[in-house]
């Protein structure tokens, strides 16, 4: 039994439902791991501080945990990946300024 609920975006969904059969395995079992305990993920710092990262073959899933919730915030290889979570979570404060 799942102890935090797992979000994602329609964009980290849609990467998903695209990968290869087995690769998507892992990322499903990583996922429930993550479920159960997402504090195994690695914190980040620096202008990424306040989220996790999790590491699945050659590629990292991006997480933030409130609360009971972990939201999936980007997935991809690990030569870009952070720098898209930055321009993901630049983003998104903006939008809640607007708000």
């Amino acid at each position: 039994m799942s102890k935090f609920r797992l979000e994602m975006s329609q964009a980290v969904r849609d990467l998903l439902i695209h990968l290869p059969p087995q690769f998507k395995r892992k990322v499903k079992t990583a996922l429930q791991s993550l479920s159960e305990d997402p504090y195994q993920a690695k914190a980040l710092r620096d202008e990424l501080e306040g989220l996790r990262s999790f590491r699945v073959a050659r590629s990292r899933l991006i997480l933030r945990i409130k609360r009971s919730t972990v939201e999936i915030v980007a997935f991809g290889p690990r030569k870009d990946i952070y720098e898209r979570a930055a321009t993901e979570l630049s983003r998104t404060l903006r939008t809640r300024k607007r708000e």
